[in-house]
């Protein structure tokens, strides 16, 4: 699949797992949808190992942040809209706003280093700004409501961070297929000067 460019990114980007469809906006609002049955998520306990969720993402080299606000069409359970970052099959991570088994959209971050690390932060009805941070030996991750007081949910390192990938993410792991939209792109190549505030 060709290459995509978003105004608002350092370079193009590709897919990882193709979407049922994509679209861009002129404004560079970006809206993916994803087939069924698609996710990323490796099992602590080995019961699944999937990744078939389509991704579009970047690389990035440097310290930098890519923040944007996230829609989703929730329908079925773990339907989520997602910020990605990711270095290889083993060590990746996501910012997710998923429809928890509750049915409440809920913040949601999977650290994965060979197996994922779930976890569930708050409530938190959309559409929310997210962000990534590449630091200079780590991540972080955000959220915010109006998109200038951010709220850390996660701080980890994957592998050596020599080959690190950012971008947009859709799932439907147990539905028959989710949209989601992602607004007001920001790309900016600069380092997080504080990790706790985000700011």
């Amino acid at each position: 699949m060709d290459s995509i460019t978003i105004s608002k990114l350092p370079s193009p980007a590709h897919w990882l797992n193709p979407p049922q469809s994509w679209d861009v906006s002129p404004e560079d609002e970006l809206t993916i949808s994803a087939p069924a049955k698609t996710d990323w998520f490796i099992d602590p306990q080995g019961a699944v190992n999937v990744s078939n969720a389509p991704a579009l993402l970047f690389p990035v080299s440097r310290p930098c942040m890519l923040s944007a606000q996230v829609t989703v069409e929730h329908v079925a359970t773990y339907d989520a809209g997602v910020l990605m970052v990711y270095e290889s099959p083993q060590a990746w991570a996501k910012l997710c706003l998923e429809l928890s088994p509750q049915e409440i959209p809920t913040i949601v971050s999977v650290v994965t280093k060979g197996v994922s690390d779930d976890c569930n932060s708050f409530p938190m009805k959309g559409p929310i700004y997210m962000r990534i941070a590449k630091l200079e030996k780590a991540y972080a991750f955000h959220v915010s409501e109006n998109g200038e007081e951010w709220n850390l949910i996660r701080y980890f390192n994957l592998e050596d961070g020599t080959n690190t990938q950012m971008g947009f993410l859709a799932q439907s792991p147990t539905g028959e297929g989710c949209t989601a939209s992602f607004s007001g792109i920001q790309f900016e190549e600069k380092l997080l000067a504080d990790i706790r505030s985000g700011v």
